[in-house]
């Protein structure tokens, strides 16, 4: 009996080997009408292996012939491809427009077993649960069971002895809509209220003989399910089985109240700091593509605008950055203009870029382990490992329960050294971020290069636990450290327990900017393709100043930037922070006006004109000008700022006739606005959003605008 156990593995281990050996790389492209499509799912079916296309619609995956591929995207038909003898598989995704054809009507009477999602939650710890086996053990006569080498989505439900097969399976029905078993098996449990499982008689009497092996009965805690078309339940099953809604009760994000409309005759002037942030943006991606309702605190309309690149002009003279503005037309109020103001920061070759002397601040506390958190954050480092020199010099720090030198300051060149000190880092612990600062910036400010590129990346969740903890200690801490002259990149990484707050407080207060990385795609334009921008600033503690004529604007409002706000007396004030631009950077900020003799209901009663703080009647004939514009700067190792001066003209253009900068970014602030659920917006149409984001498609390099578009849609789906 042993010998033939022995031949038995042996015969098995022979298969396997046979199996490795006939595995290839298989490659392609992933489109639909508008060409390259990235974010599609690829999985090869009754295995465990998936990937995503990249930006460029394409992937790479590990198959043998005879698999078949799985290709799904949210919106999208599923589509499948048999593996054979090329190694190129190309697909064209097609739009999903069926309907639901059936709807059952579900009877709650007769039940003979009934499953609380409490039974789920306590379990949750230990392991992650499908919906199928949140029912072992719960319900008479049923287990689940599933061979080897099979995704838990192939999980076979089995009742008494017999499995229930195609032909002998139950009815699944959630939230009263009819469900196939392979949608049942994708739900995400933690999702789930209840589940009553109907049998016998009182199955068939209720369902008819559709029903003869049973009625599983499940509600989701929101009915997300309920009256869904078959185009929406696919979209959801394929994101929101990734996490519940239950996974973001840990998240913090700073509460904000949205800018109202202000009359230039009692608040003239209008002054905030830059924001080249683009971390809301990537966190409001992250929470559509799994299907989730994106929280109302979570959206920063103008970090949305910033994340998209605008092809302004490049500065002409000795300043950094280039002015450009524009006014047309609002999209989502018609008698009201929008106002965009647009900076161009200089691109400079990156042989002509300085030195950089980088220090790592990783956070390997317990809250790291998940595979989007360290995993992803140790790939990430990759990318920007490889845009440094042999004249950088890089070092890591990282905390715990305690922060540690783990990489002393090495040459930008010795790569793999580099590297391999990211690949030994393992997660557990607590969070001493508070220790991790101050070890970091020591050595940064031992290591300062004059004239050079000094800056901390810190790559975190935010979870800060031990030590200094609340938002104000760490907004002190980080205060004290930018008077070092070290710069501050914030990298915000995993869901669940995500610090937001935390995460922009420190950018804010620390001469920094801050990204969310949701995706090694992410990774790679942050750290990758756009390293000048996000590594090296030319120019710091950039402010903007705008003073509006009251006799062409009745009211104004600033479109987000409400944490960015400044009191006028601060503008010229040197000693108050403000935001950093980065080599080849765009910052992209709208005003919308209510014209002089526009009706509208946004504007009160003004207050009597008051005694002693009458605005001075000016002779001046200011007619042709709707503002003037001033912007002040400092090059990133000065104390002074530079002033500059520009008029903005009053005449405005149709929305027709805008530019495809003005429309685009347009239509990012109005999804924003409809996002955070404006009271100051009339119109809130998704397919109008999209039309006019279309209009401003045509640079469009690396997809990030039609994906943008693809979201507007997908949002539409969830609501």
């Amino acid at each position: 009996m042993k010998s033939l156990k022995l031949i038995s593995s042996a015969i098995t281990m022979l298969l396997c080997f046979v199996t490795l050996a006939q595995e290839r790389t298989i490659t392609g492209t992933v489109s639909d009408a508008n060409g390259p499509l990235p974010g599609v799912n690829i999985s090869v079916k009754k295995s465990t292996k998936i990937t995503t296309t990249n930006f460029d619609g394409k992937y790479s995956i590990q198959a043998t012939k005879g698999d078949e591929l799985v290709f799904s995207f949210i919106g999208c038909m599923t589509q499948t491809a048999v593996v054979k003898d090329k190694n190129v598989i190309n697909i064209k995704m097609v739009d999903n427009s069926q309907t639901l054809q059936e709807v059952v009507v579900v009877g709650y009477g007769c039940t003979s077993n009934y499953v609380k999602n409490d039974y789920v939650r306590s379990d949750r710890k230990k392991a992650k649960l499908t919906s199928a086996q949140a029912l072992q053990g719960r319900v008479q006569g049923i287990q689940v069971h599933y061979s080897a080498g099979y995704s838990p989505s192939e999980n076979r439900i089995i009742n008494g002895q017999q499995a229930l097969t195609s032909q002998k399976e139950p009815l699944y029905i959630v939230d009263g809509v009819l469900f196939k078993s392979q949608q049942f098996a994708k739900i995400n449990p933690n999702n789930i209220k209840d589940v009553k499982v109907i049998k016998d008689g009182n199955a068939t009497a209720l369902y008819g003989n559709k029903a003869v092996n049973g009625v599983i009965l499940l509600s989701t805690k929101n009915e997300i399910y309920k009256n869904r078309t078959e185009k929406e339940i696919t979209a959801l099953l394929n994101k929101s089985a990734l996490i519940s809604s239950e996974d973001l009760n840990n998240e913090e994000y700073d509460s904000f109240v949205e800018n109202a409309f202000e009359s230039p005759n009692f608040t003239p002037l209008s002054t905030f700091s830059i924001d080249v942030d683009n971390a809301s943006y990537t966190n409001i991606r992250r929470f559509i593509n799994n299907g989730q309702k994106v929280p109302k605190d979570a959206v920063r309309v103008e970090e949305m605008v910033n994340f998209f690149k605008y092809n302004y002009t490049q500065p002409k003279n000795k300043d950094p950055f280039s002015i450009t503005t524009e006014l047309s037309d609002s999209p989502w109020n018609a008698k009201n203009q929008i106002l965009k103001i647009g900076l161009q920061g200089k691109d400079i070759p990156t042989t002509d870029l300085p030195a950089s002397n980088l220090v790592f601040l990783i956070d390997v506390s317990g809250s790291m382990s998940t595979a989007n958190k360290l995993p992803l954050l140790k790939q990430s480092m990759k990318i920007l490992v490889n845009e440094l020199r042999s004249k950088d010099k890089v070092a890591i720090v990282v905390y715990a329960g305690a922060a540690g030198l783990v990489l002393p300051p090495t040459a930008g060149d010795e790569k793999k050294t580099i590297i391999d000190a990211f690949e030994n880092l393992s997660a557990g612990g607590s969070t001493a971020g508070g220790a991790g600062i101050e070890l970091a910036y020591k050595i940064a400010t031992e290591n300062f290069i004059k004239n050079g590129n000094n800056r901390v990346i810190l790559a975190t969740d935010g979870d800060f636990n031990v030590g200094l903890s609340s938002d104000a200690d760490m907004e002190t801490l980080i205060e004290q450290k930018r008077k070092t002259g070290v710069f501050l990149t914030c990298l915000g990484y995993g869901m669940g327990n995500y610090k937001d707050s935390k995460m922009e407080t420190l950018a804010d207060k620390g001469n920094g900017n801050y990204a969310y990385i949701d995706n090694i795609q992410e990774a790679n334009r942050f750290l990758g393709k756009e390293f000048k921008g996000s590594m090296f600033a030319i120019a710091k503690d950039v402010k903007i100043q705008i003073e509006f004529n009251p006799k062409q604007v009745q009211a104004y409002r600033l479109i987000g930037y409400e944490n960015r706000k400044l009191r006028p007396e601060d503008f010229k004030n040197d000693a108050i922070d403000a935001g950093e631009l980065g080599s080849n950077h765009t910052v992209t900020a709208l005003y919308e006006i209510i014209p002089v003799g526009t009706k509208s209901n946004y504007i009160g009663n003004e207050p009597d004109v008051l005694k002693y703080t009458k605005v001075k009647d000016n002779s001046v004939n200011f007619s042709d000008e709707l503002a003037t514009i001033k912007f002040r700067y400092k090059k990133p190792d000065g104390d002074k700022s530079i002033e500059i001066l520009h008029v903005i003209p009053s005449k405005a253009i149709s929305l027709e006739s805008a530019t495809e900068n003005f429309k685009f970014s347009a239509a990012v602030a109005w999804f924003g606005l409809k996002l955070r659920g404006s009271n100051l917006i009339v119109k809130k149409s998704s397919d109008e959003i999209a039309a006019l984001a279309k209009q401003g498609l045509s640079n469009d390099p690396d997809g990030y605008k039609a994906e943008f578009i693809r979201l507007v849609t997908a949002e539409k789906l969830l609501n």
